[in-house]
């Protein structure tokens, strides 16, 4: 045994994990260099290296859960690759309105046959509501409900969706509680579909950025765009929102969070599957508020991630033959790895899911909070 393979195994002792094990959570070794790699390269060596073939488990999110679980991290030296991501944040604006796009042509416009074979019937990418939900269908259909119940939402409201995605809440709500919908993107495949899944509606959807916006609406919705705002543009973003709302309107916000305020994201996950995104803190949320936007109300929910992702990836797997000759086997394995990684995330808690409802400071509005569809 070498040295690197002495080391890890030690490191993968302290969370229950065996090299070529028996246990649906033990790690399949396939190519002893796998050992060194991950060692020098931490979180990024570690996917690169499933993409590349040279492990496998049974149960990929169960064994990143115990290594989430027990911060194994902190254990493996810090990577190049998480060097490099830290100077870009601090000396870099990297989520700067010239590059408001990139994470449109590189993630949202991969094809909307894969996110059609994947998600809800409704094109939801965002964490559902499973309070009461049996299958994935519901749990985002009571999520969109929820979200019109908590902004109170009355017949010929105007309300802008920022980060519209396909246009699963614009439709909703024009549907259902018969609003006019303005939906901003930055990815030209969802534009093009939102448009198509909206058509016959009070629903405009546009090519934008969120720092484009000068008009004003009732109420404000963004489902799973922060991420993709960055730290040095919070404030910004607040500010858009603040400028936009009326007097008495509110404004939701649907994010993934962290309990520690951080400047970078995982650095696999920056290179493979969002790059430059980063989920805030309550602390960087609340500093970014301030004076601007007052919090109303406040609803975590993460724990029902990991059942959304797991429906994701189930629906991934099932649809799979119908789109692998475009992707290709390497795909599948950085796909698979991203939904399993991230359902491990909030399974081990060290990812959330918040609600913010936010009002204009001086808001007349007596503000009363919903958690029932």
């Amino acid at each position: 045994m070498g040295r690197a393979q002495g080391i890890a195994q030690e490191i993968l002792k302290t969370a229950d994990i065996e090299v070529n094990g028996s246990r649906p959570w033990d790690i399949q070794v396939r190519n002893q260099d796998f050992f060194p790699r991950v060692l020098a390269g931490g979180s990024l060596a570690l996917g690169e290296s499933y993409m590349d073939g040279w492990w496998d488990c049974e149960k990929v999110d169960e064994l990143i859960t115990r290594l989430l679980s027990k911060d194994i991290q902190k254990s493996v030296r810090l990577s190049a690759g998480l060097i490099l991501l830290w100077l870009n944040s601090v000396i870099l604006n990297a989520q700067r309105s010239g590059k408001a796009y990139r994470i449109g042509r590189r993630h949202y416009d991969l094809g909307n046959d894969l996110y059609s074979l994947m998600l809800d019937k409704g094109m939801n990418y965002s964490c559902g509501y499973w309070r009461r939900a049996r299958n994935l269908d519901e749990a985002q259909e009571d999520k969109l409900e929820l979200i019109c119940r908590k902004i109170k939402l009355e017949k010929s409201m105007r309300v802008l969706d920022i980060g519209c995605g396909w246009g699963g809440f614009a439709r909703h709500a024009a549907e259902r509680h018969g609003v006019q919908v303005l939906g901003i993107t930055v990815s030209k495949e969802q534009a093009s579909l939102a448009k198509e899944r909206c058509r016959g509606l009070p629903v405009e959807i546009r090519l934008q950025d969120y720092r484009d916006l000068h008009q004003s609406f009732d109420r404000i919705v963004s489902v799973g765009m922060v991420e993709h705002v960055g730290y040095k543009n919070y404030r910004a973003f607040m500010g858009m929102a603040a400028r936009c709302l009326a007097p008495d309107g509110l404004f939701l916000l649907h994010t993934i969070g962290s309990d520690l305020s951080g400047r970078y994201g995982d650095a696999w996950t920056d290179r493979y599957i969002f790059p430059d995104g980063m989920v805030p803190s309550l602390q960087q949320l609340s500093r970014a508020a301030e004076g601007q936007l007052r919090i109303e109300d406040l609803h975590s929910f993460g724990q029902y991630y990991d059942s959304t992702l797991m429906a994701w990836y189930g629906n991934f797997l099932s649809g799979w033959d119908f789109i692998k000759d475009r992707y290709g086997e390497r795909f599948f394995r950085m796909w698979s790895y991203y939904l399993l990684t991230s359902a491990a995330s909030f399974r081990s808690g060290l990812a959330r899911l918040w609600q913010l409802v936010l009002a204009p400071p001086k808001s007349p509005l007596v503000y009363e909070s919903v958690r029932d569809t």
